[in-house]
């Protein structure tokens, strides 16, 4: 299968895939999902047909480029799209040529799926959402 992913100004449809995922999906509670980093954030936006299906979040903080609310519609699980949006961001934050690390926090179950990607645990369990995390890295 294949996806347009791309950076996007289309927050709204990147917050909607986040509401799908994270608040109906996961159970997170709305003030814990939606923040104010999201207009200084670069949103990656996948599509299948033109329709939205997973997305990503961008920030940098010094020289640290941070991946974060990645999801993916249930409906798209399984096809390698999230492997695909990860890489995409990796690359993105990559190309920026100014950082020395790349950190996500990882839900605790998918620390393997990240490791598949290049990126290592860095830190303890702590918990996001009432959710296990933990601080995964990439060093440039």
């Amino acid at each position: 299968m294949t996806w347009d992913i791309a950076e996007t100004d289309d927050i709204a449809a990147c917050i909607a895939l986040r509401r799908a995922v994270f608040i109906e999906e996961q159970g997170i509670a709305e003030e814990d999902e939606i923040d104010d980093l999201d207009d200084g954030a670069t949103h990656i936006l996948a599509r299948v047909e033109g329709a939205p299906v997973g997305t990503a979040r961008l920030l940098i903080s010094g020289t640290t480029g941070k991946i974060g609310r990645i999801c993916v519609l249930k409906s798209q699980r399984g096809t390698g799209l999230g492997a695909a949006l990860v890489t995409h961001s990796i690359d993105n934050l990559r190309a920026r040529g100014d950082l020395k690390r790349i950190a996500l926090g990882a839900q605790e179950y998918a620390i393997g799926f990240y490791e598949k990607l290049g990126l290592r645990v860095c830190g303890p369990i702590y918990d996001d959402a009432g959710i296990p995390h933990r601080e995964m890295e990439i060093l440039l």
